[in-house]
């Protein structure tokens, strides 16, 4: 028998979870690609897997945002929109901090859940998954664009099938009830244009960037013989989170409940059940604004003091009003600006669309220059070298301009942002050369 259903409101969306096991501790399964959380339960192998975690947790299962048993959604949700929705959950069921564990696709939403929220993140478990999806000239792992087209392309015209299944459980294919409930999982988790939506989004993610911003204590599992994600994509994580422990298993399935699934769950519960707490963390990814008014000098010279005041105060005002609107918060105004941090950075940058379009109607102009990064936080004290890039960005800005870092570009996959080239930068006082984006209007 299946846990018992419910649903968590995150935002204007219904999430769809369910809750077995006793704990301490806490441990939330994000699932890859797509997902029902009902028809889990109709897979032996799976069901087992499920209860095998709940032995050593209380396991809490949900069901992404357009997926399975959640509200379908028009707009390819982002990571951040998922984010929000492990945290509705977790409040929905009083989990106030827990291990989090993401196959394949969950993995780079977990890693960048553990990154943005270290105080609700005990530990951190990637199985079979990756934090660039699709090869690059500098990430020789993943497929090519070209097999990433003609994937898409099949899924439309297969799915309802057992589509896939030779990659992702290769030791079922001459299982024919498998091979039935597999078809049927699909079906129940999505729809063939919702399914290719969110199979491009997923192609679209890179969380390189934030990876050694991850302060919890982090388990990399990965199959040997993985035909979906190669191994290259599980050492890369484990290379580049700081203390992460990377174990190879001896097995074919890329699904995390097939073959190798004893020993996957023999690491999963000696480190969910052994991890010593995580130090007190005072290190945190944000993605932070700069703001500047254009022309401030001339401004006050021209209009005078008092007027000049005036303005100010409708700016600063302005500007709050869009912060507390999109969650933002302030950390420091420089006399004609402010700088701000977000926990999202799609968020934080409809909020700076926000700010410029509320700003000139009082009649003023700003550049806004945002980035992600990892900060230092002593009580309501933001510091670190994240901040000072998202400075130089903002220095480059023209007029109306929301200029974003690569880093944020590559986080805002699915989002529906359109970002134009802005070229490659060098930030003063900053190594390297920076690519930076326009956000367009």
């Amino acid at each position: 028998m299946s846990p018992e259903t419910r649903y968590a409101r995150s935002g204007d969306v219904n999430i769809a979870y369910q809750v077995l096991g006793d704990g301490p501790p806490d441990l939330v399964l994000v699932p890859g690609w797509v997902s029902n959380i009902d028809i889990f339960w109709e897979e032996p192998g799976l069901a087992r897997f499920l209860r095998h975690l709940a032995a050593c947790s209380r396991l809490i299962l949900f069901d992404k945002r357009g997926s399975g048993l959640s509200d379908r959604v028009t707009d390819t949700p982002t990571l951040e929109e998922r984010m929000d929705d492990v945290r509705a959950v977790m409040e929905a069921v009083g989990s106030e901090r827990a291990a989090l564990l993401g196959y394949s696709e969950g993995g780079p939403m977990c890693a960048l859940f553990a990154a943005t929220y270290p105080e609700r993140t005990s530990a951190l478990i990637m199985i079979g998954s990756y934090a660039r999806r699709v090869r690059a000239p500098d990430y020789p792992c993943g497929p090519e664009p070209a097999e990433e087209k003609a994937f898409i392309d099949e899924l439309e015209g297969a799915w309802g099938t057992p589509f896939a299944i030779d990659d992702r459980a290769p030791t079922q294919i001459d299982n024919e009830r498998f091979r039935q409930w597999w078809a049927r999982y699909l079906r129940m988790s999505a729809s063939p244009a919702a399914a290719a939506a969110l199979t491009r989004a997923n192609y679209e993610i890179d969380i390189r960037h934030i990876l050694p911003s991850i302060r919890v204590p982090t388990l990399i599992l990965h199959t040997k013989r993985d035909r979906v994600m190669e191994p290259c994509h599980g050492r890369y994580l484990a290379e580049h989170i700081p203390g992460a422990r990377y174990v190879e298993i001896e097995a074919d399935d890329h699904l995390p409940w097939l073959d190798g699934s004893d020993a996957i769950l023999r690491h999963v519960e000696a480190f969910v059940t052994g991890t010593r707490p995580a130090e007190v963390l005072d290190r945190v990814l944000y993605t932070i604004m700069f703001t500047d008014i254009v022309g401030s000098t001339e401004t006050a010279v021209q209009s005078g003091d008092r007027q000049w005041r005036d303005l100010l105060e409708a700016h600063n005002a302005a500007v709050r009003q869009e912060l507390a609107a999109f969650h933002g918060r302030e950390i420091n105004t420089t006399g004609d600006g402010f700088v701000a941090v977000f926990d999202g950075p799609a968020r934080a940058i409809r909020c700076g669309s926000a700010i410029q379009a509320a700003v000139r109607q009082i009649g003023v102009e700003v550049r806004i220059g945002l980035h992600t990064g990892e900060c230092e936080v002593q009580g309501d004290a933001v510091t670190g070298l994240a901040l000072h890039i998202a400075a130089r960005i903002a220095d480059l800005a023209s007029p109306g301009d929301v200029l974003i870092s690569r880093t944020v570009k590559d986080l805002i996959a699915g989002s529906g942002i359109s970002c134009e080239d802005f070229g490659a930068h060098a930030l003063k006082g900053v190594p390297d050369e920076w690519q930076l984006y326009r956000i367009g209007a």
